[in-house]
């Protein structure tokens, strides 16, 4: 029996599990593997050049049937993978087989059958053929992309096939002996550099109508979207625009919305961000987004269909985080507001008709996030309107009221206090921009009522679990820390009918006692929260007495204890990094705002030793805090009260008030490198203030409305405010210094005529300058003499040289002796009529009307130059 017999027994007892290909006959392979060979799984050497000649060969007889058979030989010969050494050749091989595919369909088979083997791993003889034959290898698995434009349903799902298994590699069927496995990540490696995934998403454009196909690629691209170079290849190919916008193509599986969004995902965290953003953030790919969500908002019943609903929701949320996308043209900024507030506000829209939400984790997770989008949303101004027409402000106030017993709720205990909390932070950020309809639903009311209740001692047990409710648990911390957030918002505002409305409802009364119930409930466990909630209550006292005489009033004895009780905290705790810091920093802009201006606080403040306290502080040396607590003491001092506590205070070693202000001058002169001498002597007396940054300083241009570099220098360092407070201490029979604080003391004492000095300089300038001008006008030899210096720096300005055939103006008036530069305003005297012939004469319709005054409309065939008028000519 000859060899080709048989193969064709063997082919005819072995069951095919090849696809079915449509064929007008069939092609008998050949065997090429003997019986020894298959046991030691050794490739049988191939010519593969042969092959390739073979296919480059024209017009005999037998050359199709030829050449099927060299492919189904290799096919053959390789069925337990291909080595990397040959790669190259056996992809060209392929491609020839793909171009012959149009005319002549019989080449389907063959190229879909090397293609299926590329899915087997690669072999390597030698461990450096991974790098030697990488070129090549990348080159190669790159083609699979660019042979999907074959027109062939089959091969192209074997493609995706393909691709999909080199991130599911099995191992080779059978050893081969002197070869070894390529690497696992070999292949997916050579993916990203042969740019395969750029090419299958722009086969994408090639499957508009074919759903079968466009869900495999879809898969490879699910799997090649799990790499960061594959998902910046594919975010230059438009990946993120194209798959998003055919999000709601039709799909019984809904395959094609699971993987889309999986790819969508994986394209926004492992490539560019932005550049994903802003190809998603236009009309077509926002419609699609908003047909989906809507779907399966409605209609979604699934555990899976949930998720997929949150998912799109968080993609959207992404998106409308560009100021450009269009979300409300597209319609889904309307849609989004009504979903999130149809629980709380009964719409009359049918979309919300009988839908209701339940206490499942996705719909619990899509409540928050609805809140989350809303946040974002309202920064574009645009859409406040779409916000008042939902009523979100009477959606977000149902949670900011106490929790009401034996009411049945939809959502359990915990999930309603994460809601209430997360609602609570949403109207922080979205009440500023509806003061309207904030005052309208009594926001000020409900928010000081919802505080009464946080700060009562009714029992109620908070879970504290989620992020809005750290620091919580089993009290009512969470909830009042986001109720003062909310009311420091509106009253940051500097809104006269909201703040007056708060101080009508007693909400400085009310707050002065929060504060000190917080300070009996301290420990250590909820410290942070408790220095927020104080830090937060100062600072909305500071908003509503700033400018306001009878809220400093009300503000009263109360609120300047607790003030007093907060700068008696141990200094040691400032460096804690709990929050002292920042209540300090409160203290200290409640005493400017609350207590300074009105003097029965001002008096009380001093009685319990308040200015003590504030010297203390500034002792510490801490130069954050030094500026503020300084410009607190100039203030101060305008009470002819506080000098005596000033010169009254002693701190360590006990140093003066005066010395301490003296140290601190000297601190900050050697920060900012005024030069003086080893005793404080002023070295350069021309410019005895000057700083080393002042010298380095060069010009700079800068608007009307920013302050100059000599107003910030008064503004930012502290030398000013310590002038201040020595001046109204009148600089004389200061306790406590030394000879090196009194030199210190006469430089301080002259800081105001130190800083006029220039002023005097730019005056006498001026007056030199005045001198000068009457000089020239009073005595002709000045006037002469400052003539030839004028021309003389004219001259010497010019070019040495005349470029040629250029034209010299000149730029004096002969005979002129004036030394001033010219004006801006030129007079140019007009060309006599006689010369030009009128404004009209020019026109056709010049020479249809009559002359005026002696041939106005006369034509001047030519005129002579003249340089310069004769003595007795007519000018």
């Amino acid at each position: 029996m000859s060899t080709g017999e048989a193969a064709k027994t063997a082919e005819a007892r072995e069951p095919s599990s090849r696809i079915k290909f449509s064929s007008p006959r069939k092609i008998p392979i050949v065997g090429v593997v003997t019986e020894d060979e298959e046991v030691q799984g050794a490739f049988k050497s191939m010519d593969l050049n042969r092959v390739i000649k073979l296919f480059e060969e024209t017009g005999k007889d037998d050359l199709e049937e030829r050449q099927l058979k060299s492919v189904k030989k290799l096919v053959q010969c390789y069925q337990n993978g291909f080595p990397l050494r040959d790669l190259a050749q056996i992809f060209k091989i392929l491609n020839l087989c793909a171009e012959k595919v149009k005319t002549q369909p019989h080449f389907i088979e063959p190229a879909y059958n090397i293609i299926k083997l590329c899915g087997l791993p690669f072999l390597k003889k030698k461990a450096s053929d991974e790098i030697t034959y990488a070129e090549d290898t990348a080159n190669s698995v790159g083609l699979l992309g660019d042979l999907m434009k074959i027109q062939n349903s089959e091969l192209r799902i074997q493609i995706c096939k393909c691709i999909i298994d080199f991130y599911h590699a099995e191992p080779p069927k059978k050893h081969i002996t002197g070869y070894q496995q390529a690497s696992s990540s070999y292949k997916i490696k050579m993916a990203e550099v042969g740019g395969l995934a750029k090419t299958m998403i722009q086969s994408l454009e090639l499957l508009e109508n074919q759903l079968v196909e466009k869900l495999w690629v879809l898969k490879a691209l699910q799997h090649l979207s799990t790499s960061e170079v594959n998902c910046t290849l594919m975010v230059k190919a438009q990946a993120a625009s194209g798959i998003c916008a055919h999000l709601n193509d039709p799909d019984p599986s809904g395959q094609l919305l699971f993987r889309s969004s999986e790819i969508l995902w994986n394209l926004l965290e492992k490539s560019s961000k932005e550049e994903v953003i802003q190809q998603l953030s236009n009309l077509k790919c926002l419609l699609a987004l908003k047909e989906v969500f809507k779907n399966l908002f409605i209609r979604g019943v699934s555990h899976y269909d949930r998720q997929l609903r949150n998912d799109i929701l968080v993609i959207t949320t992404i998106i409308s985080q560009n100021p450009g996308a269009p979300m409300i043209e597209s319609g889904f900024t309307r849609d989004l507001i009504l979903f999130a507030t149809f629980n709380e506000v009964k719409s009359q829209n049918p979309l919300v008709k009988g839908l209701k939400l339940s206490n499942s984790y996705e719909d619990f997770e899509l409540k928050k996030l609805l809140f989350n989008i809303i946040v974002i949303l309202c920064k574009d101004l645009s859409t406040i309107q779409l916000l008042i027409d939902g009523k979100v402000i009477l959606a977000l106030f149902t949670y900011v009221k106490r929790p009401e017993k034996h009411k049945i709720l939809e959502w359990s205990a915990a999930q309603y206090e994460e809601l209430q909390l997360h609602a609570i932070a949403t109207l922080s950020s979205v009440a500023p921009f509806l003061i309207d309809e904030y005052m309208f639903y009594n926001g000020n009311a409900q928010v000081l009522e919802f505080l009464a209740w946080c700060d009562n001692e009714d029992s109620f047990f908070s879970h504290g679990n989620s992020f809005h409710g750290a620091g919580g648990r089993g009290n009512k911390f969470a909830q009042m820390r986001y109720s003062l957030r909310l009311l420091r918002a509106m009253v940051y505002l500097e809104n006269d009918t909201i703040n007056k409305d708060l101080c009508e409802k007693g909400a400085i009364q009310q707050l002065i006692g929060i504060f000190k119930n917080t300070i009996s409930k301290y420990n250590d466990k909820e410290e942070a929260i408790l220095l927020e909630i104080q830090s937060d209550i100062l600072l909305i006292l500071s908003g509503l007495c700033e400018h306001h005489i009878p809220g400093k009033e009300i503000f009263g004895t109360g609120g300047v204890d607790i003030i007093l009780h907060v700068m008696k905290t141990d200094p040691k705790k400032l460096q804690s990094g709990l929050g002292y810091n920042v209540l300090l920093y409160s203290t200290l802009d409640s005493i400017w705002c609350c207590i300074l201006g009105c003097y029965p606080s001002e008096d009380y403040f001093l009685e319990k030793e308040g200015i003590f306290l504030l010297l203390d502080l500034l002792a510490l040396n801490q130069k954050k805090f030094c500026n503020l607590i300084l410009g607190i003491m100039v203030e101060f001092c305008d009470n002819p009260k506080t000098a005596a506590h000033v010169n009254a205070w002693r701190g360590k070693k006990d140093q003066t008030a005066a010395s301490l202000l003296i140290k601190l001058w000297r601190k900050e002169e050697k920060e900012l490198g005024v030069k003086r001498d080893k005793y404080g002597k002023i070295v350069d007396t021309k410019k005895p203030l000057f700083t080393s940054f002042q010298e380095e300083q060069k010009i700079i241009p800068l608007p009307a409305n920013c302050p100059t570099i000599a107003v910030m220098d008064v503004a930012e360092n502290i030398r000013a405010k310590i002038y201040a407070v020595l001046g109204k201490l009148d600089f004389e029979n200061l306790p406590g210094l030394s000879a090196e604080d009194f030199v210190t003391l006469c430089i301080i004492h002259r800081y105001l005529d130190f800083k006029i000095q220039a002023t005097h300089k730019q005056r006498e300038l001026a007056n030199k300058s005045w001198g000068n001008f009457l000089a020239r006008t009073s005595n002709a030899k000045t006037l002469k003499k400052a003539k030839r210096l004028q021309e003389k720096a004219i001259e010497s300005s010019r070019y040495g040289e005349r470029p040629p055939n250029a034209i010299f103006h000149r730029t004096d008036i002969k005979g002129l002796n004036a030394t001033v530069p010219s004006g801006g305003v030129v007079t140019v005297e007009s060309t006599p009529a006689r010369l030009v012939g009128g404004p009209l004469a020019d026109t056709d319709i010049a020479l249809k009307k009559l002359p005026i005054r002696g041939g106005a409309l006369q034509k001047v065939k030519a005129v002579k130059t003249v340089d310069e008028p004769k003595k007795g000519d007519p000018t």
